[in-house]
């Protein structure tokens, strides 16, 4: 089948969200077509190019969401076209401000609205930041039943929220929508909610093309995380944020509506999509995959790392906690003074991460002054600070087999990789209650509440004074990884889903000749068959990640269409 995939800052840019778990889901269907849609978040990005791309990627359409809008307006000076965006801008804006239960239709109404204007007229660039937008947006915000946060909007507030909608609404202006781009694909796949889902959304609108929408991490809930603005960065205001929030959280739940079938990574992000109005039925938990072969090596060796080092491995940012982890190891100290701490881990972007980095080390020098055996030895802190790629961890599996116990201290934490990773390696650990985390150990290490260094340190202090312990949990964590986080085990459920989906949703359309005229006869007759191989063998009757059983012919042998060399939609289907 073809598959149209739509991502965001990610695939197929060498830097990007999500790249990995693309690359090899597209490398693990080659019996499928892709055909990429990608959403570029910055010049840096483009910049540094695209991976190598596997021969079934058949095409790569990319468009920016970052500078000023390409393209021209074409509604002013036309009055018609004019009063129509205001329509269903106006629509759009009230779906977002107001209280009453009818919001939801009149965000769609606007969304669809303004689509089908961008599609007949050209695109609306410079439209979303006009002079009329903003008036809408001022007139939503003021009208009866307004919601109490955005009636304070001020003008700046205004311009803000439109400048950031004109980025978010950028899709609805791109000529991706015909029958020679997502309208001729089989199904589109989002590897993200938000902009990256938009293109699907209108796929399926203008062209009945049906939806997957795969999140391992909630677009939403970053979004709510990163509204208020960092350390020393200025915010928006609170009505601008109330507006934003609810743009956001509006399109979240259209997304929903409209996807065929909703693939969250884990428990947490499921819970997340069902708050805003997904359908139970349509959820799919499909846990990413890693790959296994990697930390084999670590995994399968019988030593058990270095049995008073305590290994912390991620991105340096302040949602990491390393401040409760310092404290935490200097109680650990106490009770085992032979005990060291690496931390291991690549910089945030971003000036307020390297200012967490520097305070990090700070804390750690004034808590571990440098020590030394002897008047005569140099001494040395039990902390050290450490990239990938240095003497002491030339790549992760390195870093991993040098620590006894492996240690998360987060406070917030989306699918915590770095513990799968240590679960690969054979390591027990010791986590914060914080994300997906119980959902992932599933019993195999030791969970404490965040920001509670003394919890912390007890539970490590445990497994650094039970060797046993640590080795039965190790063993356990990797045999529980093995079966669930492994690439083999995220390419055969997506492969499972794609074949159900097709199978209830299949696209029906007319085939014309090079003058656009019907072609009677184009599909086979056979393609629209009915009976049980539809439903038997691809229904998506078996859990995600397991292979459907198939019928009593399939099991025989080869299926008949495959044996009679038949083509078409049933032979799609039946590869």
């Amino acid at each position: 089948m073809r598959i149209g995939l739509l991502t965001e800052s990610g695939y197929p840019y060498v830097g990007g969200e999500a790249r990995l778990w693309c690359d090899r889901l597209v490398r693990g269907l080659g019996q499928h077509e892709f055909d990429v849609y990608a959403l570029s978040g910055s010049a840096r990005q483009e910049a540094l190019g695209w991976v190598e791309l596997p021969p079934q990627v058949r095409r790569v359409r990319s468009a920016a969401l970052w500078g000023e809008a390409s393209g021209r307006s074409v509604l002013w000076g036309r009055r018609r076209a004019g009063r129509r965006f205001a329509e269903c801008f106006g629509e759009l804006a009230a779906g977002m401000t107001g209280t009453s239960g009818q919001l939801a239709d009149r965000f769609g109404s606007g969304l669809y609205g303004l689509a089908e204007l961008a599609r007949d007229t050209g695109g609306l660039a410079g439209a979303l930041r006009s002079e009329d937008a903003v008036r809408a947006l001022e007139s939503a915000c003021r009208a009866p039943g307004a919601h109490r946060a955005v009636r304070a909007a001020r003008v700046p507030d205004l311009l803000a929220v439109a400048a950031d909608l004109e980025r978010a609404l950028r899709p609805l202006s791109l000529d991706w929508y015909d029958d020679d781009t997502l309208g001729a694909v089989d199904l589109c796949h989002a590897t993200a909610g938000g902009a990256a889902a938009l293109p699907g959304l209108l796929a399926r609108h203008f062209a009945g093309v049906p939806l997957l929408v795969t999140e391992y991490g909630v677009r939403l809930r970053a979004h709510y995380l990163a509204g208020a603005g960092g350390a020393g960065e200025p915010g928006p205001s609170a009505p601008a944020r109330a507006l934003l929030a609810s743009f956001h959280g509006r399109l979240a739940a259209e997304t929903y509506r409209e996807a065929t079938v909703i693939t969250p990574g884990n428990a947490h992000a499921r819970r997340w999509q069902e708050r805003c109005g997904a359908d139970r039925a349509k959820l799919r938990t499909v846990y990413p995959g890693l790959e296994a072969d990697r930390f084999a090596e670590v995994g399968e060796h019988e030593e058990p790392g270095e049995p008073h080092t305590l290994l912390w491995v991620g991105r340096i940012e302040p949602a990491k906690d390393l401040i409760s982890l310092l404290h935490a190891f200097a109680e650990v100290r106490k009770e085992e003074p032979r005990a060291r701490l690496r931390i291991v881990g690549a910089l945030a972007d971003g000036a307020r991460a390297a200012a967490y980095l520097d305070h990090c080390r700070a804390l750690a020098a004034q808590l571990f002054p440098d020590e030394a055996d002897d008047v005569h030895a140099v001494g040395a802190n039990p902390v050290s600070f450490e990239e990938i790629g240095g003497p002491e961890a030339p790549d992760l599996a390195d870093a991993y087999a040098g620590g006894g116990v492996v240690v998360l201290s987060s406070v917030v934490e989306g699918f915590p990789i770095s513990l799968i990773e240590a679960m690969l390696c054979g390591r027990a650990t010791v986590s914060t209650d914080v994300g997906a985390v119980v959902e992932v150990i599933g019993g195999t290490g030791l969970v404490v509440p965040p920001r509670n260094p003394r919890a912390l340190a007890q539970a490590c202090v445990a497994l650094l004074r039970d060797p046993e312990r640590r080795a039965r949990l190790g063993a356990a964590a990797r045999a529980r990884a093995l079966e669930l986080f492994t690439v083999e085990q995220n390419i055969a459920a997506f492969h499972g889903i794609y074949l159900e989906i097709i199978s209830h949703c299949p696209v029906r359309r007319e085939t014309v000749n090079e003058a656009g005229e019907p072609v009677p006869f184009a599909h086979p007759a056979e393609a629209s068959v009915p009976g049980r191989w539809a439903v038997g063998g691809f229904a998506g009757t078996a859990p995600v990640g397991r292979a459907a059983p198939l019928g009593p012919a399939a099991a025989a042998g080869p299926s008949w269409a495959a044996r009679y060399g038949l083509r078409g939609r049933l032979g799609e289907v039946a590869s």
